[in-house]
């Protein structure tokens, strides 16, 4: 008998994403990006899809530029369409597990952004000084791979766990102070110095040092990759209550949909950005 849809199948994904510039910001400095890539070549996804992992690897990530003017908005698109090239020849790590490869792999597609973004800087006097966060995930049969660093976020809401866990830290003094429980999740959200960023990729920065870390996925697994603007409208544990309702049935709307929204009625201060990935 034939599967019903694409998800009954083993070692398959749906995905959703959605961006908004919020109530206040003139310009979304956001971008998500979502690819499929084999050996060969790469094709962008749309913001809502399923597929199967058995022949080739996806990658979605999201970046939150800033700099004067448009530059913010330059920057992060900068980041995530650099990230096509390395993809093709990054492949065969995938085919023989990856298990060290992935960090250099990843390392060097960051110092490229960064380098990229620092020229551009330096080249043009509308993009001086702008930088971009950058939160990737990188999804093979067996494994998420994810690199980051600033303070957007990836998220892995396990199929069988009560709470959501934050993967990756948030390159900022009050992330530091959050993760050692020297403040709550309420005072980091209103702490005056919450978006003062220690680590971005161009910005006048001089190293990169991204966060690396891998996590075996199983079915019923969730992931999210989101920017800072969408956990200031939503706590921890709403994220798990909307991660965990049914996709939406009407036509229009998905689960990433669903988040900004959510997210941008609470706050909406600033640009707001959602991917979700459910493996199956």
């Amino acid at each position: 008998m034939q599967p019903n849809n694409i998800l009954e199948i083993e070692g398959c994904l749906r995905w959703s994403g959605e961006t908004d510039r919020g109530k206040v910001r003139s310009n979304n400095e956001d971008s998500f990006l979502g690819v499929q890539f084999d050996s060969r070549e790469v094709r962008y996804l749309g913001k809502t899809g399923e597929g199967l992992l058995a022949n080739s690897d996806y990658i979605f990530a999201v970046s939150d530029g800033m700099g004067g003017a448009l530059a913010g908005e330059f920057a992060s698109r900068v980041a995530v369409e650099k990230i096509t090239q390395l993809l093709p020849t990054s492949f065969r790590h995938s085919l023989t597990g990856m298990s060290v490869g992935f960090q250099d792999v990843l390392t060097e597609l960051f110092e490229e952004i960064h380098c990229a973004l620092l020229f551009l800087g330096g080249s043009y006097e509308e993009c001086f000084g702008m930088g971009t966060t950058l939160s990737l995930c990188w999804l093979t049969p067996t494994a998420v791979y994810f690199a980051h660093i600033g303070d957007s976020r990836i998220y892995y809401l396990p199929a069988h766990a009560s709470k959501i866990r934050q993967l990756t830290h948030d390159d900022t003094h009050v992330g530091w102070l959050l993760r050692n429980g020297k403040i709550s999740e309420w005072e980091a959200r209103v702490h005056p110095h919450r978006n003062s960023l220690q680590k971005v990729l161009g910005a006048h920065q001089q190293f990169v040092d991204p966060q690396l870390g891998v996590v075996n996925w199983e079915p019923g697994d969730r992931f999210l990759l989101c920017t800072d603007g969408l956990v200031d409208g939503l706590f921890d544990n709403q994220l798990t209550e909307l991660l965990r309702l049914p996709a939406p049935l009407e036509a229009s709307g998905t689960s990433a949909a669903r988040l900004v929204r959510a997210s941008v009625d609470q706050a909406g201060k600033d640009n707001t950005t959602a991917v979700i990935i459910e493996m199956a």
